[in-house]
């Protein structure tokens, strides 16, 4: 089984850490050369101008699924010339009353070679075989939807 992992930094700086008093921006590395700084999203005091676990785990779920889609589609020799996609995380409380990312909607816009078409079913059908095969997508609780723009 593979083991893919990250490394995260965060540094205290404040004298101490008191309720409401401290920075919770921190750094991840995904690699050598490719990291991101991170923090809680705005509405809970984070920096806008940083990515936050919210859209970590949408991004998470849309490469995966772009990913899967593709592998898919060059199977069936379907010539996808670009795939773009605007995911959404949405916050709510479960019915235990928790908070939580309750439910991703992606919304992927496939573009193919000229001359080649598949019917709005087709695709729909495609996307659904990929969000069911599509790791994240398997390894989350949340609702997930696929909503594919033409």
């Amino acid at each position: 089984m593979a083991e893919l992992s990250i490394d995260l930094s965060w540094q205290r700086s404040t004298p101490e850490l008191a309720v409401g008093q401290y920075q919770t921006g921190h750094d991840i590395y995904f690699n050598d050369n490719c990291s991101i700084r991170a923090d809680a999203a705005p509405d809970w005091g984070g920096d806008p101008e940083s990515a936050n676990p919210e859209q970590s785990l949408a991004a998470a779920l849309s490469s995966c699924h772009m990913m899967t889609f593709l592998s898919l589609a060059a199977r069936a020799q379907w010539p996808v010339a670009s795939y773009l996609d605007h995911a959404v995380a949405a916050l709510g409380k479960t019915q235990a009353g928790r908070m939580a990312v309750t439910e991703i909607t992606l919304r992927p816009r496939v573009r193919f070679d000229s001359g080649f078409t598949v019917t709005q079913a087709e695709l729909e059908k495609m996307h659904i075989k990929a969000h069911k095969l599509c790791f994240i997508a398997n390894s989350v609780s949340s609702v997930i939807k696929v909503e594919p723009l033409s």
